[in-house]
């Protein structure tokens, strides 16, 4: 037997399912980045999941490794085309190793927060940095913590309803944790589905990448580099590797 954590069977065999993270409009500016930020070296992608990003990548000629923890996902890679020929390693983010250095180390679409203590998230940063190049860069995209839209004294809020399926994140603003809330209805029967969150501020992320002897690069808005500003609803922040 093998642990998944909470991306089983069956999450994986709907995840590529959601438009707001596949669509050809969203993926592409991230892999045009990727592609820049990798400078024709090799890459490593920390959650590498079903291949969303890794196999466009692949594509354009980039060579791309992963580290994953759930075989679950490993195996929805390895059925699409190209997937088999992806190397991968089962294994934590935060402290699974690769014998290799590479140029860039990249971690999206909010991951870093399923890492939920600040000691674990600290360990990624310090895991990247140890995967990459002198001069290398650790590339993560993730959203801002959206407090300021939190009804005073409240913890919920709602970030999708559809006719199947209601999402609400809920906040514990003492602890900086938070769980999403996934409410489901399919084939005429209710489901539900929580994880569980640790959110952090773009600042506390620049003392980790300090912390891990990374300095800030870049951050903007969005994969289109839209600027960063008070507004963002997330960010795409890019370290580099000083010295070793």
């Amino acid at each position: 037997m093998h642990d998944d954590g909470l991306f089983d069977e069956e999450v994986a065999a709907t995840y590529d399912d959601d438009g707001g993270i596949s669509a050809p409009e969203l993926v592409d500016p991230a892999v045009d980045i990727l592609a820049e930020f990798a400078g024709g070296g090799r890459v490593l992608e920390f959650a590498i999941g079903t291949g969303r990003l890794a196999l466009p990548l692949a594509r354009r000629g980039v060579q791309v490794e992963g580290i994953e923890l759930s075989r679950a996902m490993v195996s929805r890679l390895r059925a699409k085309e190209g997937g088999a020929e992806i190397a991968v390693v089962i294994g934590d983010m935060a402290t699974t190793r690769v014998e290799r250095r590479f140029s860039l180390v990249y971690l999206v679409f909010n991951t870093i927060n399923n890492l939920t203590s600040q000691e674990a998230q600290v360990a990624c940063f310090r895991n990247a940095a140890a995967h990459l190049e002198t001069g290398g860069h650790f590339l993560i995209e993730v959203g801002v913590p959206p407090l300021q839209r939190l009804p005073l004294g409240e913890t919920l809020l709602a970030f999708d309803r559809t006719e199947t399926h209601w999402g609400v994140d809920e906040y514990d603003v003492v602890n900086q944790n938070f769980s999403s809330h996934h409410i489901w209805f399919r084939d005429g029967n209710y489901g539900h589905f929580s994880v569980p969150f640790r959110y952090a501020w773009p600042a506390e992320f620049d003392l980790m990448a300090r912390l891990a002897g990374l300095k800030l690069k870049d951050r903007w808005g969005g994969w289109k580099k839209e600027p960063f500003t008070k507004v963002s609803d997330r960010h795409v922040s890019v370290w580099q590797k000083i010295a070793d």
